[in-house]
């Protein structure tokens, strides 16, 4: 019989402590309330180094801080700082005309799940898991590889969710517009910020 390629079960809890590593408060709005449906206890873990400019960053920072409030779970907010983007700047270095989705990704969710697990284990959560699979743009297989092995030297398990699915997306884009919730239009770094602005140039 064949897998679909939509089907996932998705793990029952009881109400175990879960960090969510969070990208941004729209892809927050549904691996929330589904983790809340699971029953689990979600606390929101925004951290994002690569966020550039400045400006986009704090801009993000106060929507997840608003989706934090109508959704009333915790909030705990990662570092970011001049010596956090120079080091995110130095681990990407020589990629940085790998298109999207390339290793220069990579690299970055493996910088941001590895904080996540090490937070997850250092204030005693159950799980951790993270937002990155709501996009149909990200590469979930690699996420969960580098969750797996971050279980293993951490000591904390991975809540293997691949939030797109089911509809997953979808629901997110729907919610953050009833939210009233900005939507950014790249993922974060200038990098991809500069090839979004590319594409759009060309196609219009």
């Amino acid at each position: 019989m064949k897998r679909e390629k939509n089907k996932q079960t998705l793990p029952v809890g009881n109400y175990e402590k879960v960090l969510l590593h969070i990208c941004c408060a729209p892809d927050a709005t549904y691996p929330v309330l589904l983790l809340r449906g699971l029953h689990y206890d979600v606390t929101g873990f925004f951290y994002n180094p690569n966020i550039h400019p400045k400006e986009e960053y704090y801009k993000r920072l106060e929507e997840i801080r608003k989706l934090s409030k109508i959704q009333k779970f915790p909030l705990i907010e990662g570092e970011y700082n001049d010596d956090v983007l120079r080091n995110w700047f130095r681990m990407v270095k020589g990629l940085e005309k790998v298109h999207e989705g390339g290793e220069r990704c990579y690299l970055c969710y493996k910088e941001r799940l590895e904080r996540t697990a090490k937070l997850a284990r250092d204030l005693g959560f159950d799980y951790f898991t993270t937002t990155i699979t709501i996009s149909p743009h990200k590469n979930s297989k690699w996420v969960f590889d580098i969750s797996y092995e971050l279980e293993k030297t951490y000591g904390v398990k991975f809540l293997p969710i691949d939030f797109k699915k089911k509809n997953g997306f979808k629901a997110s884009v729907i919610l953050s517009k009833y939210y009233g919730l900005y939507r950014q239009n790249y993922c974060g770094c200038i990098f991809s910020k500069v090839e979004a602005e590319h594409f759009r140039e060309n196609k219009s």
